[in-house]
Order: C-alpha cells, then sequence, then structure tokens
C-alpha cells in the first residue's frame, strides 16, 4: 500500500489553478475541437488519451479540455486529482520521448475543468506505446490519425538539426512540371514518371517537403505531395 502510495504522489502535484475565469473557457469551448483543440469527457485510459497528447506534439502543439463533452458541454471531472495521474501517465509512460505537458484547474459554476498544454514537440516523431509495436499520431483537423510512413519521414528530418537541402536534377525538373500541370501527385505516381521504384521517389518527395519545396497531405488514405504555401 506504501509503495502504491508513493507511485501515485510521484505522478500527480503538478497541477496549478488557472486564471481562465468562466467565460474565458467558454469562449474557448466554442471555438470547437479542431488541429489544436479537443474535448473529453475524462480520461477513459492512458492509452488511449496518449493518442491525442502524441498528435499534438508532432504537430504545432494544442491543448485538451478535460472535463467538456463532444457537444462542448461542461460536464466537470469527478476528481481532479485522479484525472491528473492518469494524465501524467498517459505523457509519461505511454509518450516516447514524453512531452512537456502543464495541466492547469479552471473552476466554472461549481464544475472543474482540466486544460492540458501540450508543447509542440523538439524531438519527432513523439511514438505511443503499443502491445506490439510504436505508433506515430498527428492531427488531422479535429482527429487524431496514424501518420503515414512518408509523414513519420518529415517528422524525423524536420527535428534534424542539419539543414535540408535538394538537387535541381532531371527527376524534380519532371516533378515540377507534373505539378504545374496536375498540382498534386502520389508516391506511386512520381516512381512512375521518373521510372523508379516507389522507395527512391518516396526519399526524394520527402526530403523535398522537409526542404519547404512540397506539402504533404493525406487524400483517400494516400499521401499526396503539392507545391508548398510558403514557397508559393
Amino acid at each position: 500500500m506504501k509503495d502504491e502510495m508513493e507511485f501515485y504522489l510521484q505522478h500527480t502535484g503538478t497541477v496549478v489553478i488557472s486564471d481562465m475565469t468562466k467565460q474565458d473557457l467558454k469562449n474557448l469551448i466554442s471555438t470547437g475541437e479542431s488541429s489544436f483543440l479537443e474535448f473529453k469527457h475524462k480520461v477513459a485510459s492512458p492509452e488511449k488519451l496518449a493518442k491525442e497528447i502524441a498528435a499534438f506534439a508532432n504537430n504545432k502543439g494544442g491543448k485538451l479540455l478535460i472535463g467538456v463533452a463532444d457537444n462542448g458541454e461542461m460536464v466537470g471531472v469527478e476528481s481532479y486529482l485522479e484525472e491528473e495521474f492518469w494524465i501524467t501517465q498517459a505523457a509519461e509512460d505511454c509518450c516516447i520521448p514524453a512531452p512537456e505537458i502543464s495541466i492547469q484547474l479552471i473552476s466554472a459554476g461549481g464544475k472543474d475543468v482540466l486544460l492540458v498544454d501540450v508543447p509542440e514537440a523538439e524531438e519527432k516523431p513523439v511514438y505511443v506505446k503499443g502491445k506490439k509495436k510504436r505508433t506515430v499520431y498527428i492531427r488531422r483537423e479535429d482527429e487524431s490519425v496514424v501518420a503515414s510512413d512518408e509523414m513519420i519521414e518529415v517528422l524525423k528530418y524536420g527535428s534534424s538539426e542539419e539543414g535540408v537541402t535538394f538537387e535541381y536534377g532531371e527527376k524534380e525538373r519532371l516533378l515540377f512540371r507534373f505539378l504545374n500541370e496536375y498540382s498534386e501527385i502520389t508516391v506511386e505516381r512520381f516512381s512512375i514518371l521518373i521510372n523508379t521504384t516507389t522507395y527512391t521517389a518516396a526519399k526524394i518527395l520527402v526530403n523535398l517537403v522537409s526542404a519547404g519545396v512540397l506539402d504533404l497531405f493525406e487524400k483517400d488514405g494516400a499521401a499526396h505531395y503539392t507545391f508548398s504555401k510558403k514557397s508559393a
């Protein structure tokens, strides 16, 4: 019993009282779930919450509101200490590397809501432990989804301290001509275009994404590439 109590105490005591008002909270909730905001009635399990935390960390960061239903109703949490314990477990024991989250307690109309702030990870990708393998999640609009192999490579490149460069050769010339005409391309289509393996084609495309030349998005279960909006 003593060991269990010590373990529990190690994963609690990090909550701070927020200076947000009830109206501030209502305003935040009114924006709805998005690529940077998620509502949770409660923590169903550390493993499930870890998916949301990792997805935010792999993107630009985000916030979790625990004690808010999917429809935006403030239901509150029964015990913020218990919820804090599971939240900390999700970040520290289920995510690799563990994101540096912060937790705030907001008291609104007699109900307690927890605001979990997840910063963008400096080291990407952040994995979620599984029984057989580790999985990478990213945020797509208001959902946390499994990242494609190409997206995982992009995340790795983005965390590299070395600058990403590329050579403008025949393969790139054919690619840019295709994109100018059709606006987007898949790995499979690019491999056919330059007559090479999908592995080589994917490496070229991922490198161009990391260099800021292309953008990567997923559609119909496949990775698509287009000219970067930043370079437009």
